[in-house]
């Protein structure tokens, strides 16, 4: 599976605030330029002065009136009105219209402003987006053309993780960096793939601060979502099995001989894969197809599903010592009476994951039911099991979550379960592996272009899927 990295800048712009009345040098400046011009204006005899000398004087007056204004290295900066600018001529002026307040489109007149973002601001007129306070600190950041409070804006745009709800600290290069499941879209600290936080066994979705999970008695997380359709023992699983031969007999594959199908722990499974000579199987097995005689230990009766029950009450009462019992199990002598043994499930499993892995172990044991060759390449086997799984899936698009074989009409989900059926066929279109994934994806260009009983015939013949 892939996972996604992504990358945040934040953006902050540093505020430099100068006080001009505050400047000394500034003073005796000012002060130069008004004797200069209040000399050429009172003098009785004024003296010829020449137009070099002018322009001088008109230029210091005007360099003196834009350093009042002028914005800082920052893009923040503030300053002082005074009312009084003067030009060449010795005669002092108001600010003309050019001087408006950007937030309320009035004049600034004498005191202290802002000059920022490309516009000049009454102090009380520069506003954070979020809070609507003025902005006063010695710093803010800015979104598009909207100005925040450093905090404000951390609160609506740093991302949060949706693990441990905290800010997602920067990396050693100061970058927010974060992970993205790649379906859910769950995002969260890179730290959480290495501190053994818990991670569902069904949909991979982490453990959040505020969902804790249901351990179950092999070891698995399970989260309240896919534990709320979960298939807990093997005589639970008996219908939802029914319905996918059912299945396949409704797409002209009917399995021609009673297949034994058990829901195991994850330890049995792992046992049993052990034994088996032949088969292709990921890392973590959720089925297996037997085709030796072996002893496994079965799920079942009704207990386990009265355990997970206890297991949601507890999620609505403090816990309380000795509730948990040990999982009810029984061992069974698998006898080889055809060329199929058992079909062997993980238990604990959500219904919809469960049946995608009862129809691709049936797609194994029609194959071998219907005289394929035993030894086929794996890309070719698994692919095809794949896209029966798949297809499985497809159907049951808008299909009700109970089975319509006779069996009791389970009570009503709390959670919606399409998109649990998206995100397993997700898994399925998606897989990396080259048997499981690459297979799927060869087998199913296959299936669309020449249909599923001509790409069957064809893998019966040669071994391979058909190409044009």
């Amino acid at each position: 599976m892939k996972w996604f990295d992504k990358i945040f800048k934040p953006l902050h712009q540093k505020v430099h605030e100068i006080s001009h009345n505050s400047s000394s040098e500034a003073d005796e400046e000012l002060d130069r330029a008004i004797a200069l011009s209040l000399s050429d204006h009172y003098d009785d005899k004024p003296a010829a002065r020449d137009k070099g000398a002018t322009d001088n004087d008109e230029a210091l007056a005007r360099a003196l009136q834009e350093s009042f204004i002028s914005e800082g290295p920052s893009g923040f900066s503030s300053g002082f009105s005074s009312g009084f600018p003067f030009g060449g001529d010795g005669r002092t002026r108001r600010f003309s219209g050019a001087h408006v307040c950007a937030r309320c489109k009035k004049t600034i007149g004498p005191g202290r402003f802002l000059s920022c973002m490309g516009g000049l601001w009454h102090p009380e007129c520069f506003r954070c987006t979020s809070c609507n306070k003025p902005i006063s600190g010695s710093e803010f950041s800015v979104s598009g053309n909207d100005p925040y409070h450093k905090d404000c804006y951390k609160e609506l745009f740093h991302p949060r993780c949706d693990v441990c709800n905290l800010f997602i600290p920067p990396n050693y290069s100061g970058l927010i960096e974060y992970r993205v499941h790649p379906f859910w879209g769950q995002r969260y600290c890179p730290s959480h793939e290495d501190d053994n936080t818990p991670r569902c066994c069904s949909c991979e979705r982490l453990e959040t601060k505020n969902n804790k999970y249901v351990v179950l008695d092999d070891g698995r997380k399970l989260c309240l979502e896919c534990m709320d359709s979960a298939v807990m023992d093997t005589n639970e699983g008996q219908p939802l099995y029914q319905e996918i031969i059912n299945f396949y007999e409704g797409m002209n594959m009917k399995i021609t001989q009673q297949i034994p199908m058990l829901l195991v722990e994850r330890q049995a499974l792992n046992e049993a894969r052990a034994h088996e000579s032949n088969g292709h199987h990921l890392t973590e097995t959720r089925g297996l197809t037997l085709s030796e005689e072996q002893t496994v230990t079965s799920v079942s009766g009704s207990f386990a599903r009265a355990r997970l029950m206890k297991c949601l009450q507890v999620f609505r009462r403090p816990r309380s010592r000795g509730f948990f019992g040990e999982m009810r199990t029984e061992s069974m002598k698998l006898r080889r009476n055809c060329e199929v043994t058992a079909i062997l499930v993980l238990y604990g499993l959500p219904r919809l994951l469960t049946g995608s892995i009862l129809a691709h172990e049936l797609m194994h044991a029609w194959l071998r039911l219907n005289g394929y060759p035993s030894h086929l390449n794996p890309v070719v086997e698994e692919g095809i099991c794949q896209v029966m799984a798949h297809t499985w899936l497809e159907s049951q698009i808008g299909s009700s979550s109970s089975s319509s074989h006779g069996a009791a009409k389970p009570a009503p989900h709390q959670f919606d379960t399409s998109k649990l059926r998206e995100f397993v066929m997700h898994q399925i279109a998606m897989d990396p592996s080259p048997a499981y994934g690459d297979g799927f994806r060869i087998g199913q260009s296959a299936v669309v272009q020449f249909g599923l009983p001509r790409t069957l015939d064809h893998i019966k013949l040669t071994g391979d899927f058909p190409v044009s």
